[in-house]
């Protein structure tokens, strides 16, 4: 019965706006949830719902407790781990995780939360996403139940800002004083991937180096280029891209204070990170990689034709795996081939937030946002983390993190470890999708040839710089 759920739900279909009709009936529904959840509103504005303090009662009957993610393999991993631990504790529980593709995701949440109803308990939003959710009333404000519910000091508190605080927190700190709308589900960040055998045991220490040393792997190997990164249009691919490349060379992405964007973005240093993008790794890259993502990247390094690449840790775990890679039989042989390391630096150290929060959908019936609730305390708890590392998760908990169970899981998580004091994340206002997609679409013209390099990143900060200047919002 398992497999068959999972072939059904493999491509989550964005819902559709309901009919009248149904759209009463649902608000409706949702304001007996929201008086069941603390009602109230976690931002004044929107009127979102606020949890209890404490866990709610739980029903005894069966009840399936969903998720709503991208197509990855932390997805199916998560499903697999809460059926395998959680249902210890609450057997009448199943969780699904639904997914869909990574491009799909933001606007499979957000129509739904639009439409004032949800076919999922738990969204898992990107950092990102939290501004828009929150000024929308679409996630439950969490402060109160994670102030008796959650050991905050067991986490760094960045982590816990990057993925559930609103508004935002400076870069590396946490406002304590704010409200809080999700929890730690996955941390990540970039590794830098590369080939021991072509350019030797220690990795490159600053980016000029690894870019020299990718130039010359290229050249002395032919076949192989020397890069392999995230260029695509679509999600965040290239904007991460270019985002890391800026914050390398002491580039910011806006003045979050004065809302300023153009003007910073496009100041000396970001152009100069841009150039290096476009004009210095760029070249290094094979034919046709113009729009890879994850999947391309990690295929170039298991088919053994990149010397240095870039990509998100959670995403690397089958880089290990002998049935996907054509670099050894085993898992030995290929650890002999590829190292794994915490991003070179150049003028700072800087290295892009990934991972993501959970977030209880304020549409939920209120059974299943009390479960939600449960299964947040449940899986923040230390034997827990411990547990989602061995099982191939990347926890947020600092015990978690140092644990033998986590460090020793993949050769790739004391980059995790190493990297979190390093974090910097994008802008994480509601306006977040319309200047990701503006960024995304002139980066990635600029690295295929259709824009000038400088003319691309003068138009990224003239256009986000409307959007900020139309809405008005505030949030960092």
């Amino acid at each position: 019965m398992r497999s068959e759920r999972r072939a059904g739900r493999r491509s989550l279909p964005v819902r559709q706006a309901r009919l009248a009709t149904t759209a009463v009936a649902a608000a409706v529904a949702t304001a007996t949830v929201l008086g069941a959840c603390g009602g109230g509103g976690g931002t004044a504005e929107a009127g979102g719902a606020t949890a209890p303090a404490t866990v709610p009662e739980l029903t005894d009957e069966p009840l399936t407790l969903s998720f709503i993610w991208f197509e990855w393999p932390p997805a199916q991993a998560l499903e697999d781990f809460a059926n395998a631990e959680y249902t210890k504790e609450r057997p009448n529980v199943t969780v699904e995780v639904n997914t869909v593709p990574n491009a799909n995701w933001h606007d499979a949440m957000f129509t739904q939360f639009a439409a004032r109803q949800t076919d999922f308990d738990i969204a898992i939003l990107d950092s990102q996403h939290i501004g828009e959710a929150v000024t929308n009333g679409n996630i439950v404000e969490l402060t109160e139940f994670i102030e008796g519910n959650i050991e905050t000091d067991a986490f760094d508190p960045y982590l816990l800002a990057a993925y559930g605080q609103y508004p935002q927190a400076e870069t590396g700190k946490r406002d304590e004083s704010a409200s809080m709308y999700g929890l730690p589900l996955l941390g990540d960040t970039w590794t830098m991937i590369y080939r021991k055998d072509l350019i030797g045991d220690e990795p490159p220490q600053s980016w000029d180096e690894m870019i020299a040393v990718a130039e010359q792997c290229q050249a002395d190997n032919p076949g192989v280029s020397g890069l392999a990164f995230h260029q695509a249009n679509g999600s965040d691919a290239a904007a991460v891209t270019y985002n890391t490349v800026n914050g390398l060379y002491g580039g910011n992405l806006w003045d979050a204070a004065s809302r300023q964007i153009d003007g910073v973005l496009n100041d000396e240093a970001g152009h100069r990170a841009m150039d290096v993008l476009v004009n210095e790794m760029k070249p290094l890259t094979a034919a046709g990689s113009g729009n890879w993502f994850i999947d391309e990247v990690n295929a170039a390094v298991a088919q053994g034709k990149a010397c240095i690449a870039f990509n998100w840790i959670a995403a690397s775990g089958g880089l290990l795996d002998p049935e996907q890679s054509t670099l050894g039989a085993t898992r030995e042989e290929i650890l002999d081939t590829l190292g794994f390391a915490t991003l070179p630096t150049q003028e700072t150290d800087l290295v892009p937030l990934g991972g993501m929060g959970m977030h209880v959908s304020a549409y939920a019936a209120a059974e299943h946002q009390a479960e939600a609730l449960n299964f947040m305390k449940w899986f923040l708890q230390e034997d827990t983390q411990k547990k989602w590392a061995a099982a191939g998760g990347v926890p947020s908990r600092t015990d978690a993190l140092e644990s033998p169970e986590f460090l020793e899981a993949g050769p790739f998580n004391q980059v995790y470890a190493d990297s979190v004091s390093r974090m910097r994340d994008m802008w994480n206002v509601p306006e977040y999708a319309r200047l990701v997609d503006i960024e995304n679409t002139s980066v990635n013209a600029a690295l295929n040839g259709a824009m000038d390099p400088r003319e691309a990143l003068d138009t990224i900060a003239v256009e986000q710089q409307q959007i900020l200047d139309s809405s008005g919002s505030g949030g960092l």
